[in-house]
């Protein structure tokens, strides 16, 4: 039974992806690398990291070093869909716990766009398992388009913080390679109550390109999938003052009038449910231009497109240097990152 795993386990390794995205064991053909392959074999490598490391290369294959320390910079804009709306209000003298108000408001078109940096500390555990970590931070700004029961866009930028652990899996097939990524991560807004769970999987099909007289020298590119699902419920509160744009503040007349307009247009009875929420209290406030009233809120909220396309390319400058590059171009979510990595034996 042990040879059996022994032997699964080293056909796994001449066949894996190594290190992110675009670095995996590839055997020397070329004759101008029949140098390089032989000195390979003769590698004694006595390192912890990756299991299996001394039998790929006794076998001529090249794996990278298997520690490393990644520094990201993303950017990101995707559509979002907002249902089960609730609200609450706080001020002095009130405090209405959230009630759901989703019968009553209808939303345009919502989105997110954000942008941060990341360290991704790796390791690989075998040549084609890979075990990292995430701390970040950046900034998010999220639009949200009202249409009824009043016209009207909030805007709201917030800092974010993020934690979180992924695995990733990959191999060769001939000049091809493969990588399986999944992670999660736990973003935290500053104006939320509870972190959010966001849960990435990634799938990406590439092909390296070696240097013909620098064997540890390379260009990749590939190309692949990333679907993003997050945890749906999201509680936070928020002063009116910044839940409003100015030029928001500015018509504030106007938009009282047009929610008793919209009030005046209701059945009886949905006029009795209407009093009974936090909306007419809300919208005292904004016409006393009380910016000082906190606004509670709670939501489903989700991705409006779990999948999009990506593409990406990558610069081994040697064993110990990596730049990267990927942006997401076709689907409704956008995005880019720029990427150095550095590595090391363990």
């Amino acid at each position: 039974m042990k040879l059996k795993l022994f032997y699964f386990l080293f056909v796994l390794c001449v066949f894996s992806y190594q290190s992110s995205y675009a670095q995996y064991a590839t055997r020397k053909i070329s004759k101008k690398k029949q140098e390089y392959t032989d000195s390979l074999k003769q590698v004694k490598y006595d390192f912890k990291f990756p299991i299996l490391g001394q039998k790929v290369y006794a076998a001529g294959f090249d794996i990278p070093y298997p520690a490393g320390l990644m520094g990201n910079f993303i950017w990101m804009d995707q559509s979002i869909l907002i249902d089960n709306m609730q609200l609450g209000l706080k001020t002095d003298n009130l405090d209405i716990p959230l009630t759901n108000v989703d019968e009553f408001i209808q939303f345009g078109n919502n989105s997110n766009r954000s942008f941060g940096s990341n360290v991704r500390p790796d390791l690989w555990i075998f040549p084609f398992l890979n075990v990292y970590g995430l701390f970040g931070y950046g900034r998010s700004e999220t639009t949200v388009e009202l249409n009824s029961p009043i016209p009207i866009t909030s805007v709201v930028e917030q800092a974010i913080t993020t934690t979180g652990f992924g695995v990733m899996g990959a191999f060769g097939l001939g000049p091809i390679w493969t990588s399986v990524d999944a992670n999660w991560t736990w973003t935290k807004p500053e104006l939320l109550d509870k972190s959010v769970l966001v849960k990435v999987l990634g799938i990406r099909f590439g092909k390296t390109f070696e240097s013909q007289t620098k064997p540890e020298r390379n260009v990749a590119f590939w190309v692949g999938g990333m679907r993003a699902r997050m945890s749906s419920v999201t509680v936070g509160q928020i002063k009116l003052i910044d839940a409003l744009s100015d030029e928001a503040w500015n018509r504030r007349d106007q938009l009282v009038d047009q929610y008793n307009t919209w009030y005046s247009g209701l059945s009886e009875i949905k006029k009795a449910l209407v009093d009974q929420s936090p909306l007419p209290d809300i919208v005292d406030r904004i016409e006393q231009a009380d910016g000082s009233s906190i606004i509670r809120y709670g939501m489903d909220k989700q991705v409006k497109q779990e999948w999009n396309v990506v593409f990406g390319a990558q610069y081994q400058a040697s064993k110990r240097w990596i730049y990267r590059t990927e942006w997401g171009l076709i689907g409704d979510r956008k995005s880019a990152m720029l990427s150095v990595n550095y590595r090391f034996l363990l």
